[in-house]
């Protein structure tokens, strides 16, 4: 926990000095619009939730992915890696409180998309489950941070981290069924979306702006939970594998 916390203040602290990081306070706005007025000249205003629980969930995703795919890259520039990496607490959960940080900011862009519904379009999204609600967020945040806890491993062992976070966004945006929801995806990939979280994330969110009862919320929210802890006990094993190499081999630099 003293490394979580610690990563998480450092990070904290740090986010002002990379502009990058507020990219998607811009853009969560932007995608609200168009999906929006896509609905709207469809003549579905009933599917305007759908068009608010999208960008929340871009943003949220491209803001765990960039911090993961960032945080080695930028320590090994400022020359800090080999000093975090020699620090006694550990270094996996220095970098699930960074990625947590960033993602916890991220719920910015809930209030942005909410104001430009209301604003621009004149729509009301109710909350009619607001614990329900609550707690998706709550363990879609964990699960973020989780999982991208998993790339910044597999960033570890690639030099192009940036490409391949960018090339990971929209296959996950399309399986997570952020704005088409997985029953509307081909039959046969419909399980491997089961496995993404984002998937569990976006029913439950969609499910708590509707006035009819929300169908098994708790287990809902304990997939999303477990989907995430997979992703960081993944991670956090292929992080200490790679540092127990590169400290045997004494070449901390080619990380």
């Amino acid at each position: 926990m003293r490394a979580f916390g610690a990563g998480f203040r450092l990070q904290l602290r740090s986010i002002g000095a990379y502009p990058d990081t507020v990219i998607p306070f811009f853009t969560a706005p932007v995608f609200a619009i168009i999906f929006l007025l896509i609905f709207s000249h469809a003549g579905r205003e009933d599917l305007h939730a759908y068009a608010v629980v999208a960008p929340v969930f871009i943003a949220l995703w491209w803001l765990a992915l960039f911090q993961a795919g960032w945080v080695i890259s930028i320590d090994r520039w400022n020359e800090v890696l080999e000093l975090l990496v020699a620090a006694p607490g550990g270094f996996g959960a220095a970098v699930l409180g960074r990625i947590a940080a960033v993602t916890i900011a991220g719920v910015v862009s809930f209030a942005e998309v909410w104001l430009v519904a209301r604003l621009l379009f004149g729509t009301s999204v109710s909350l009619h489950h607001p614990w329900i609600f609550a707690a998706a967020v709550a363990a879609t945040l964990a699960a973020m941070a989780g999982t991208a806890v998993a790339f910044a491993a597999l960033f570890v062992l690639t030099r192009n981290a940036a490409t391949l976070g960018n090339s990971a966004s929209f296959p996950f945006y399309v399986l997570g069924g952020i704005l088409v929801p997985v029953s509307f995806l081909p039959e046969w990939i419909q399980p491997l979306s089961r496995l993404v979280f984002l998937s569990w994330s976006a029913d439950l969110l969609r499910a708590s702006l509707l006035p009819v009862p929300v169908e098994r919320p708790v287990f809902g929210v304990a997939m999303i939970l477990l989907l995430g802890a997979a992703g960081f006990v993944g991670g956090h094993l292929l992080i200490a594998r790679v540092l127990a190499r590169v400290r045997a081999t004494g070449d901390l630099a080619r990380l």
